[in-house]
């Protein structure tokens, strides 16, 4: 716990620019209960009508994955946090941290929705997009670096099962 908290720290001492708090902000907000990610899942299926019922099957795994996390969330029970050398620079929906929430349904979503958005999109998506939505959780102090790891391995896990036993990207 102590290696954490010092990455945490040394993230936000490296981090502490207005401009990337206001970013990892934008994407805490993008993220937060996944409505970001369900809401392009939704528009995809709007868009896509030939693929609709792909687009709803993913979208629902980005939901079944953010379910997950907070299941485990509740099992584990670990606390946020909570240190003085640690600026949380915003508000969340629980004081528990692990896994991630938006480390998961962001990894989920780049498996299942960047699979349906064309062939090289989910690569794309899981090292533009993964990253930064990991980056930021550390950044407003509201996750270890563990957190964020285990958020993304579920999101893989989940996003991963989810495409095999829908049979998506056929």
């Amino acid at each position: 716990m102590r290696l954490e908290l010092l990455a945490l720290q040394s993230i936000q001492r490296v981090m502490a620019d207005r401009r990337a708090i206001g970013s990892a902000k934008a994407l805490s907000l993008f993220g937060e209960h996944a409505a970001g990610w369900l809401a392009l899942g939704a528009a995809g299926a709007a868009l896509d009508r030939g693929r609709r019922r792909q687009w709803l099957a993913a979208t629902a795994g980005v939901a079944l994955a953010h379910a997950a996390s907070i299941a485990v969330k509740r099992a584990v029970r670990r606390p946020r946090p909570d240190h003085p050398d640690v600026e949380v620079r915003a508000a969340t929906p629980s004081t528990l941290s692990f896994p991630s929430a938006h480390a998961t349904s962001s990894t989920a979503a780049a498996v299942l929705l960047g699979g349906l958005a064309g062939r090289h999109a989910t690569p794309v998506l899981l090292s533009a997009v993964v990253p930064p939505m990991a980056l930021s959780r550390l950044v407003l102090g509201v996750h270890y670096p563990s957190d964020v790891l285990a958020g993304a391995a579920l999101g893989a896990a989940v996003g991963a099962g989810v495409r095999s036993a829908m049979g998506l990207l056929r």
